[in-house]
Parts: structure tokens; C-alpha cells; sequence
């Protein structure tokens, strides 16, 4: 169980009670500074990856950079002009494990400025990898759309998106 601090409030969670391919946070309130999502759970399929999209938005108006490690080797690299973020690289999600993930979106309402992301992947039988992401539109962030890249979530599979309170 991850503990939050008291300027983190919950706005919704979703546990999965069959296997989904996506999952959908939508009507977000932008009455906090910064968003963080948490996910624990796996996959239906093995080696999966995570992506994310804002706002419905599918076209070729994201980019990443990763660096990933698994305790003898690390790998960097990035995407440009991608569809999607990348959460985790290198299928970190799998059917048999727990793999925990978090995604920490900054200044998400602000329709001034693009908007930037870092995420968080750990999996004990794989590694752990470290995103930055970008996605180039400054329209305020009202919903997030999380997709199990050629697979589904399983079942049981929780997600909860938290509000950062100005603080």
C-alpha cells in the first residue's frame, strides 16, 4: 500500500474487475496543481508496456525519454512525435507479478504551457525504469486515457488518480 501526503487527495479509483485494454480517468477537476496517478497490477499477456494520452488526443504530439535498469545494465533512449507516453519500457508489466507504477503530471490545468510528465516503473523480476514525457498541447489536461500497449490489464489491476494541493 503507498501512502500519500496529506496535500495528495484522491479524486477516483478503478479496480478492474475483468481484464480491460484501457482505462479512462475523464471530467478532471483542475482545482489542484499537479496530478499523480499510482497503478498496481499486471497484465493479461507477458512483456507489456504502458501508455498514456491526454485529452483523446491520438496524434503524433508526444515525446519521451527513458533510461531503464535492471541491476547489471542500464538503457536510455526517447521517442519523438510519438501518439502516445510510455510509462514503463521494455514490458515491465506481466501476468505474474505485481508491477507498481506512477505518473506525476505538472501544472495540468495551466493552458499556458505544455505539459510535462514523470513516471515511475518497478518490477522486481525486471527493473526500473524512469520516464520523462511531453506533450505538446497546453490545453488543460480533462481526462487521461491509460492503455495496455497489445494486451489488457488484468483483473484486480488498481488504478487511483490523486490531486497535488498547493502547498
Amino acid at each position: 500500500m503507498i501512502v500519500l501526503p496529506a496535500t495528495f487527495q484522491p479524486i477516483q479509483t478503478t479496480t478492474l474487475s475483468t481484464a480491460a485494454a484501457d482505462v479512462t480517468f475523464s471530467s478532471i477537476p483542475a482545482t489542484y496543481t499537479d496530478l499523480r496517478l499510482v497503478f498496481n497490477g499486471g497484465s493479461t499477456g507477458a512483456a507489456v508496456n504502458m501508455t498514456y494520452q491526454y485529452n483523446s488526443d491520438t496524434g503524433s504530439n508526444y515525446s519521451y525519454t527513458y533510461l531503464t535498469g535492471d541491476g547489471a545494465s542500464a538503457t536510455s533512449s526517447r521517442g519523438i512525435s510519438t501518439s502516445n507516453i510510455f510509462v514503463n519500457y521494455y514490458g515491465y508489466m506481466t501476468a505474474d507479478n505485481n508491477t507498481n507504477m506512477f505518473i506525476d503530471i505538472f501544472n495540468y490545468s495551466n493552458s499556458t504551457t505544455n505539459k510535462t510528465s514523470l513516471s515511475r516503473a518497478n518490477n522486481a523480476g525486471n527493473g526500473t525504469a524512469a520516464l520523462v514525457g511531453l506533450w505538446r498541447n497546453t490545453a488543460a489536461i480533462t481526462n487521461i486515457k491509460l492503455i495496455a500497449a497489445g494486451s489488457s490489464f488484468r483483473s484486480g489491476s488498481i488504478f487511483t488518480l490523486y490531486g497535488v494541493k498547493a502547498g
